[in-house]
């Protein structure tokens, strides 16, 4: 069902652009979609429509803004489960399990999150720029598990991805865990190194100087010994303050602690399996993954501004790798895990 907006023009806003206007009085609205309406012919000064988006306004102007209902997204909507952590009108949180896909893509036409977000939420997505799709602010990788929250509002998206992109605006904070190779020589610290397309593969990222902006902060939480009793892997608590593509991945490989289980930044450290015990060798062969979780979640609500937070525990297949490296290095004796 369409619905319309009325805004009279304050003595204020008399000289401002059309569509800026609308956007400060109407916030269910981004501004782009503002102007798309506009263009789109949907937007009358005192009974005339007005089609230029910078078109002035004037004080008493009477401006009607007719609102079509939101037209039903291409992807359709799939009975697939979800993990729901939290739910209210305009977000949605989710514990994401390994092997799906968030967007659909080439390859990847269904089946994906997006799909199962369109089924779960239905009559409730109240349209992202018109059309009726789960607002997606921040990814994780097909085999990358863990918490994702997703906007079911045009006005949640907008505050939301606004919170993504500029980390001193309220308490956002992404936590993960990470299996690595290696101990680093050091508790805790910062990866500053810019990330971009790699040179040679275009489906993978790389360190790169001309790249964008990318830290990661990470802790040392355990670390296990090999058959051998010398160190061979640990638990690293990684936090972002950028969100670029496959950045914990290729930072971590970067200082040479990758990532157990992957495929595409950890190839050469297939080797360093031999150093593990049976038992640690065969739930990381029985992985088909990267051993990366998103655990924490902090967020400030886009309506109401609380301050939320959510945790996932490591799912079953990270921890049975991770107990049995501990198991193993228990076995390897004190006095050898120095």
């Amino acid at each position: 069902m369409s619905a319309i907006e009325t805004v009279t023009i304050s003595a204020e806003e008399t000289g401002g652009r059309l569509d800026r206007v609308l956007a400060a009085r109407i916030p269910a609205l981004s501004r782009s979609r503002l102007k798309a309406l506009i263009i789109d012919g949907q937007v009358m000064i005192a009974a005339r429509t007005v089609r230029d988006p910078a078109a002035q306004v004037n004080s008493g102007d009477t401006v009607t803004v007719n609102l079509p209902a939101p037209v039903d997204a291409k992807p359709q909507g799939e009975a697939i489960p979800l993990n729901v952590v939290y739910e209210d009108e305009a977000i949605i949180v989710i514990d994401k399990p390994k092997g799906l896909v968030v967007h659909p893509a080439a390859g990847h036409a269904a089946g994906t999150l997006v799909n199962a977000l369109i089924a779960h939420c239905g009559a409730s997505l109240s349209g992202i720029g018109g059309v009726k799709r789960p607002g997606i602010v921040h990814r994780l990788d097909k085999d990358t598990t863990g918490l994702m929250i997703v906007a079911k509002t045009d006005k949640a998206h907008r505050a939301l991805s606004k919170q993504f992109a500029d980390k001193s605006h309220g308490p956002i904070k992404r936590g993960y865990l990470a299996l690595v190779w290696g101990v680093p020589g050091r508790p805790k610290g910062t990866i500053d190194a810019p990330l971009g397309r790699h040179p040679h593969a275009r489906d993978k990222q790389a360190v790169r100087p001309d790249g964008r902006t990318a830290t990661t902060h990470w802790q040392l939480l355990e670390k296990f010994a090999g058959a051998d009793g010398k160190p061979v892997a640990s638990l690293l608590a990684c936090t972002l303050e950028t969100g670029r593509t496959h950045q914990i991945r290729v930072h971590l490989a970067h200082i040479g602690h990758p990532i157990l289980g992957d495929e595409t930044y950890g190839t050469g450290f297939k080797t360093k399996i031999s150093r593990l015990g049976p038992k640690a060798a065969a739930a990381l062969g029985d992985l088909g993954r990267q051993a990366l979780h998103a655990y924490l979640l902090a967020i400030e609500h886009p309506e109401t501004t609380d301050a939320l937070e959510f945790q996932s525990e490591l799912p079953g297949d990270l921890r049975r790798l991770r107990d049995a490296l501990h198991a193993e290095s228990r076995e390897a004796g004190p006095d050898r895990r120095k």
